[in-house]
């Protein structure tokens, strides 16, 4: 057990997918996991372990924004041995040929800063994916028949931007979509040596406007999931 996870020893997989949201990691394992077991619920932050084609795969809320998922992902990791860490989550696309319910594999992730920030003071250190899971993501994108997207994406430190500059800025140089959460992952697994990807749905777009309805999420979500999944395993 750690501060901010209960599970015992070995009952987290090497596995793990993330997602923001703790009920959207008790839908994801119901959904896509073979007898799944609760094996968190501190702070009711939820996560689960089953199996997936015979593989074990955790599947564990991450929280908003980088310092959440920063507690996370470094217990995870260092406390609990996991090797291959994935952020399944919602994205704001930020160029018009990204549509909502599109997917986008987060090659890498720009950020004006992260929790790591204090580590690296004047580095501007480059996140990025591990290309194996990026590479098999994408493979992966295909069979579900989901519009992929691969490429940088916004890791903002709020949700309420009032930078429309930045904005404008992020879109002029191909940045795909924002989230609040991929760039400290990728920075961590950088220096752990261990895998980590996002691959997140569309649920609103920056520049039209367009928004996905809460209800429809849950099932555009799935594709994201599956994803995952099999690059996870592929």
């Amino acid at each position: 057990m750690t501060v901010h996870i209960g599970a015992e020893p070995g009952q987290i997989a090497e596995t793990v997918l993330m997602p923001g949201d703790p009920l959207r990691a008790e839908w994801a394992a119901n959904t896509f996991l073979d007898d799944p077991v609760c094996v968190n619920r501190v702070r009711g932050m939820l996560g689960f372990t089953g199996t997936w084609k015979g593989n074990r795969v955790t599947i564990h809320g991450s929280g908003m924004g980088m310092p959440s998922l920063s507690i996370y992902a470094n217990e995870l990791i260092r406390d609990y041995g996991a090797k291959t860490l994935i952020r399944i989550g919602s994205c704001g696309a930020m160029q018009e040929h990204v549509a909502v319910r599109d997917v986008i594999v987060a090659m890498t992730a720009s950020s004006l800063s992260t929790p790591s920030r204090g580590i690296f003071r004047e580095l501007n250190f480059a996140p990025c994916a591990d290309y194996g899971l990026l590479n098999a993501a994408v493979e992966a994108a295909k069979g579900t028949g989901a519009p992929c997207h691969v490429g940088g994406i916004y890791s903002s430190d709020v949700f309420y931007d009032e930078r429309p500059d930045l904005t404008e800025m992020m879109t002029r140089h191909g940045i795909l979509g924002v989230e609040m959460e991929a760039a400290e992952l990728y920075n961590l697994a950088a220096r752990h040596g261990v895998r980590a990807l996002a691959v997140l749905t569309v649920s609103d777009h920056l520049l039209t406007k367009e928004a996905l309805p809460s209800e429809d999420r849950q099932s555009t979500f799935g594709d994201m999931v599956q994803i995952a999944l099999e690059a996870a395993f592929s």
